[in-house]
């Protein structure tokens, strides 16, 4: 290949990389959120299995609680926990499992999966992510089988006059 004709494509190359500027990409629109319901979480005592091949797993007891949305209220049941791995400093990978039963006495059961991780920010201010993707499984046969057909996220709220974790759900439209 001659040098002109090299330095053709490599001047056409150019030319289209600065012609495809931040200006030209079509930014879709975000997916909006529907708020679902608020978990009020009470909690046992945590223990520690140790150190494992996977990480530090820690056991967080479900001991309860209450749940309350537009559509859907009742009651936590005792009997779930929530696994906690540690992998490296700072960071900790959850899996929450557990049950619920609404007024109308319909299970329901929750495999709630996230990562918390503490750090700092620019200038130096601790800061914590805290986020989880709740999956829920439904009877197909009752007014909550919508909950088994999309994708939710949470995130939690803390509050000094509630022993627990107050999660708050979100379905993604």
């Amino acid at each position: 290949m001659s040098t002109i004709k090299l330095k053709n494509i490599l001047l056409f190359l150019l030319i289209s990389i600065s012609a495809w500027s931040d200006d030209s990409i079509n930014r879709p629109t975000a997916p909006q959120l529907e708020y679902v319901m608020q978990l009020k979480v009470r909690l046992g005592e945590t223990y520690t299995i140790g150190n494992t091949q996977y990480g530090k797993r820690t056991v967080v007891p479900i001991t309860g609680g209450i749940f309350e949305g537009p559509l859907l209220r009742g009651t936590i049941l005792n009997g779930g926990a929530d696994y906690q791995l540690s992998r490296s400093a700072g960071r900790n990978e959850l899996e929450a499992i557990y049950s619920i039963q609404t007024h109308d006495g319909v299970y329901i059961h929750i495999r709630n999966r996230g990562i918390v991780v503490n750090g700092k920010n620019a200038s130096g201010t601790p800061t914590t992510y805290f986020k989880a993707a709740p999956i829920f499984e439904a009877p197909s046969d009752s007014k909550y089988s919508w909950l088994n057909d999309a994708l939710f996220i949470c995130e939690p709220e803390f509050s000094p006059h509630f022993k627990g974790v107050i999660l708050n759900i979100w379905k993604i439209k």
